[in-house]
């Protein structure tokens, strides 16, 4: 067993006999607390554990401190920062709103052009997960290609049956995209509820 290892076993042995008059309970909330408290401090880089346990003063005195009714306030402190979580993007602004007007109402306008653009914005913001950004490609792309499809289909073989196969072609175009775009709407909804951290 390593020094720094032998040095924090002691140190915990003579708290837990230090205790021994306390509630169980208390005992082992105290326990786990300073034990906690000695590994963060480890993780953190701090490899001198009789630094650590300098900070922390001698186990009579926490025990002190404890059957006054109170944890010694430097445990009580938080841990020292763990990794940086990513950066919050912020609020949604107008490059997430021009996408959302691109696939919604641009879709009636240039059904597959305003839908690409939209998309495109849409996969450049950091606003959705990648999750949500797929999605959103297979909801406007899946109906969009079956609509322009459709079109080049009608298009290619004789052009009858006008009516009936061109509304179904531009429905198919504008709906997906329309779906697409009401999900990454509601997707800025969800980020948006959500607490700040």
């Amino acid at each position: 067993m390593a020094h720094a290892d032998t040095l924090v076993l002691d140190y915990l042995g003579a708290l837990w006999a230090e205790t021994e008059d306390l509630a169980p309970e208390l005992r082992d909330e105290l326990m786990s607390t300073v034990a906690d408290y000695i590994a963060a401090r480890r993780v953190a880089g701090e490899d001198d554990p009789e630094v650590i346990l300098g900070r922390l003063g001698p186990p009579a005195a926490i025990a002190a401190c404890v059957r006054r009714g109170r944890m010694p306030a430097h445990l009580r402190l938080p841990a020292p920062p763990g990794p940086a979580r990513p950066a919050d993007p912020g609020a949604a602004g107008p490059l997430e709103y021009t996408a959302i007007a691109l696939l919604t109402g641009g879709a009636v306008v240039l059904p597959v052009v305003a839908p690409l653009a939209g998309m495109l914005l849409a996969s450049g913001s950091p606003r959705w997960s990648p999750v949500q950004k797929t999605a959103a490609w297979v909801l406007a792309g899946a109906p969009g290609l079956f609509g322009f499809l459709l079109f080049a289909g009608w298009v290619l073989f004789g052009g009858e049956g006008a009516g009936g196969v061109l509304l179904l072609a531009f429905f198919a175009m504008v709906g997906g995209p329309f779906v697409a775009g009401l999900s990454l709407l509601a997707g800025l909804s969800r980020r948006a509820a959500l607490p700040a951290r």
